[in-house]
């Protein structure tokens, strides 16, 4: 379009330049990683979801009374102590960490932490996804995680140290940041 005045309108040259330039480029970028984004979003499937166990009320099964003096009974949900996982394991480092966090029970928030990290990473240490998030915890960016040491890239423990820390203060807990994966299908 040409203005009254025989020249070119600045809004039209302005808009005609963005393709080329730099903005144009980083927008573009931003565009291909939301469709990546997507793409991985729709490849995945929740499972399930963690649930308190619950312990029968005295009325149902047997006649006889709890040998525990009561507690649980009509359906009241109660917190179930899960064995450790297998020594040796992420699991186990993870397991083990939870409570210097602060996150307590720690079979409480375990039952959130595993499937988040089973479903972000396997919980394998060298797991990388196409937009660059990288380690057990998936950080993006990943050297994010040489905040919590220089062996970041190989040492699982250094991982879960960070990972930890971003749910603790992203979340607050991990049973928070699993409701968060669920609800959006990230953290």
């Amino acid at each position: 379009m040409s203005r009254a005045g025989g020249g070119a309108d600045p809004t039209a040259a302005a808009l005609a330049a963005i393709p080329g330039s730099h903005s144009g480029a980083l927008l573009e970028a931003q565009r291909q990683q939301m469709i990546r984004v997507d793409a991985a979003a729709k490849t995945l499937s929740l499972v399930g979801s963690p649930k308190l166990a619950t312990r029968p009320s005295p009325s149902s099964g047997s006649s006889s009374s709890s040998p525990t003096g009561g507690g649980g009974g009509g359906g009241t949900p109660t917190v179930v102590n899960v064995p450790a996982p297998n020594p040796g394991t992420a699991q186990a480092t993870a397991f083990s960490m939870l409570p210097s966090f602060g996150f307590t029970p720690a079979s409480t928030q375990f039952n959130c932490l595993d499937p988040l990290w089973n479903q972000e990473s396997g919980w394998r240490w060298n797991a990388q996804n196409a937009s660059g998030a990288y380690g057990i915890p998936q950080a993006l960016p990943a050297g994010k995680m040489a905040s919590a040491g220089s062996d970041w890239q190989t040492n699982p423990t250094t991982q879960i140290r960070w990972g930890l820390g971003y749910i603790k203060g992203t979340y607050g807990s991990p049973c928070n940041a699993w409701g968060h994966e669920q609800a959006f299908g990230w953290y």
